[in-house]
């Protein structure tokens, strides 16, 4: 890996260690085993006869299994070493781990091996703030196991470890002492198994679906069948054939990483939606979830479903400093650890997002033309109105009739509730930043493009035409509005927000694409803002700058300031072809396609903004997550761009546009209310212009 960590994941449970599979957790260091916000464990150590272990390889074969290849040693110097121990590691509840040690020589061995064990149970929260516990450890070692214990008044989290081979168990791990004979092999199964005692606020009083009742339980439940499963979701995918083998890779790459990246809330059983990302964010995440689920759409709709009902039973319904909780708002973060059961943090759920309440509608409106599903656009016609409500009873902080947002935990709360959420990301040319509330420009395109989309759902399926007339009255009033607004006049493009005092932050960013892709902007002044997008200022060869080159916090590696973000590309790039700009979306997709290549087919969160004149390679952003959500869901996005794929009532309408790298292109068994349709084009966009040679 190339932060010297290995990762693999299922679903909610997700394990960090060492390319040796060792975890030696520091207090603000994210490795360990952790489930529902909680690391269940923080040391898992192996030793053979005292001496830690030197890696050979570490290989990730699928996103929920790894494979570690070791030898005895220390330091980069050893000589024929005649033992070899290989770790096979499996996350399922807690995972499952094989040991093998292999004798080499052609004489018996001694060996003691031992594994050190530890949990500290800390909350993720805890972990990024470097926090001390409040609650008391227990130890409990018997002739079977090693059972871990946190405990919190009613809050409990419990650790169990076995062994399928005999061995001495001790408060701080378990020992094997064995002999191996002369070219033999020593195998033992280890099984970390985890429970989450005490309820959750926010989450029903409801056991979890198919969860084992006790400790007793997990340590003999079998690892689900998680290749079985992985190839059913690969097999349920349309197939993609195509001459670029970049974009055969990173189109499988992202189908895989999407599965990985499944989460199952408590109230939603078997079924998933996507969370955010690994390590920090592996939960529901409004606007995170939503976005990827856009991008997933064309290629399966049961992540769009999921999601659209999981928010939609946790949408707002009171005013709550505490939470930033409106009633019809759609939620931030949902989290499930003990600073979040204590009320330390606001987050059962946080809602301090502007955006995700008008995107709700957006998904919702877009699900519908996809599949056809009427049942779930009625069974949430309560939850869309409510949404719909929220923007202007709730979201006009300054009478103006535009979203803008300002934050009422001054504590934990976020400052900045769009997107680009870090704390300098909004800020006039000139480098100062704006005071509060702040009228971001992307939030008033989402209001319109909600209002639209409504409309067209009270008209077509809630019956109501005079909701859908008013709708529609309300969305020309904001786009007719807006378009004076925000309008930067003498650099023609949008500018980012509005301040408190409604004037105009005045700074180019990418935002500007975001207004394309929900159709707020005038005909006459789009043909400009997509001459911004592609200039020198915003892309680079690579993908479009958050931020332009010029402006007074430009940085290249700046969080929203200058770094290149795929999933921001992949929406940028859909808005441009709304617009009419197909050859303009191909340059997008195929710069930020072309970058995949060099992180193995995985498009990580951001990276650098640099011109590719520049750089041989995309530059590495250092605390990206990966895989991420909607970078793994851009290439899909980006393939709906580029071949032009439109629902059109029960017709699916093709229409490709494709960079000439790619050449012939067949994506196969598309799904949708028209059952399964395939799709064909060939390259005839020359993008050598910014991308290069393949």
């Amino acid at each position: 890996m190339s932060d010297g960590m290995v990762k693999i994941l299922n679903g909610n449970t997700f394990v960090v260690s060492d390319v040796r599979g060792d975890i030696e957790a520091s207090p603000s260091d994210p490795t360990g085993l952790f489930s529902f916000d909680t690391r269940f464990l923080s040391k898992w150590v192996l030793t053979v006869n005292g001496d830690r272990l030197m890696s050979l390889s570490a290989d990730d074969l699928q996103y929920y299994e790894a494979r570690f290849f070791l030898v005895p040693g220390v330091g980069s110097v050893y000589v024929n070493a005649t033992l070899s121990v290989i770790r096979q590691r499996s996350v399922g509840n807690g995972f499952h781990e094989e040991v093998a040690i292999l004798n080499h020589d052609d004489a018996p061995v001694d060996l003691t091996v031992r594994i050190e064990a530890d949990s500290d149970f800390a909350d993720l929260f805890e972990v990024k703030d470097t926090l001390q516990k409040k609650g008391s450890y227990a130890r409990q070692a018997g002739e079977g196991s090693l059972l871990l214990k946190y405990r919190r008044d009613t809050y409990e989290r419990s650790t169990a470890i076995s062994s399928s081979e005999p061995c001495s168990f001790d408060e701080d791990g378990l020992t094997f002492s064995i002999t191996i004979g002369p070219h033999e092999t020593w195998t033992t199964g280890l099984d970390v198994a985890i429970e989450m005692l005490g309820q959750q606020i926010g989450e029903p009083e409801q056991e979890i679906e198919g969860a084992p009742r006790s400790l007793a339980d997990q340590v003999k439940r079998p690892i689900p069948d998680m290749a079985r499963n992985l190839a059913g979701w690969l097999d349920e995918a349309p197939q993609l054939e195509c001459d670029w083998e970049t974009l055969l890779g990173t189109y499988r790459r992202s189908l895989i990483d999407l599965a990985a990246l499944r989460f199952s809330p408590m109230t939603a059983g078997s079924h998933s939606l996507p969370a955010a990302g690994l390590p920090w964010f592996m939960t529901m995440f409004g606007r995170d979830s939503i976005f990827t689920s856009l991008q997933a759409l064309p290629f399966t709709s049961e992540l769009a479903a999921t999601t659209l009902r999981e928010l939609g039973l946790r949408q707002g319904t009171r005013i709550d400093d505490f939470r930033d909780e409106d009633p019809g708002r759609i939620l931030h973060e949902m989290r499930y650890g003990e600073m979040t059961a204590f009320e330390e943090r606001p987050h059962s759920p946080y809602f301090g997002t502007a955006d995700a309440t008008p995107l709700y509608v957006v998904l919702l409106d877009e699900y519908e033309r996809w599949t056809g599903d009427r049942e779930l656009v009625l069974e949430l016609e309560y939850e869309a109105r409510a949404a719909l409500h929220w923007i202007d009873a709730y979201a006009d902080l300054q009478g103006n009739g535009y979203i803008s947002y300002r934050r009422r935990n001054a504590e934990t709360g976020l400052e900045n509730q769009c997107w680009k959420d870090s704390w300098d990301s909004i800020s006039y040319r000139d480098g100062t930043l704006p005071g509060f509330p702040r009228a971001t420009c992307e939030l008033q395109g989402y209001a319109y493009d909600a209002k639209v989309r409504g409309a067209r759902l009270a008209r077509e399926v809630w019956n109501d035409p005079d909701y859908a007339a008013e709708l529609e009255k309300q969305a020309a009033d904001l786009k007719r509005r807006f378009n004076h607004d925000f309008w930067v006049a003498d650099g023609e493009y949008f500018a980012i927000a509005l301040d408190a005092d409604g004037r105009q932050v005045d700074s180019l960013t990418s935002n500007n694409g975001h207004l394309l892709w929900s159709g707020i902007v005038d005909e006459s002044k789009a043909k400009t803002v997509a001459a911004h997008l592609l200039g020198d200022r915003l892309f680079t060869g690579w993908g479009i700058r958050t931020l332009a080159e010029g402006e007074s916090r430009y940085n290249p590696i700046g969080y929203h300031n200058g770094t290149i973000w795929p999933f921001d590309n992949s929406f940028i790039a859909w808005g441009l072809r709304r617009y009419g700009f197909k050859d303009e979306a191909a340059v997008v997709a195929a710069g930020i396609l072309e970058a995949s290549r060099y992180f193995d087919g995985r498009l990580p969160e951001a990276f650098g903004g640099y011109p590719r004149s520049m750089t041989k390679y995309p530059v590495q952003y250092p605390t990206a997550c990966s895989p991420q959500a909607w970078s793994t869901g851009a290439p899909l996005l980006f393939l709906r761009t580029m071949l032009g794929l439109e629902p059109l009532g029960d017709h699916l309408v093709v229409d490709p546009a494709l960079p000439t790298s790619i050449g012939r292109l067949e994506l196969l068994d598309i799904p949708g209310r028209w059952g399964l349709i395939d799709a064909f084009g060939r390259g005839r966009v020359d993008t050598s212009r910014v991308t290069g040679p393949r």
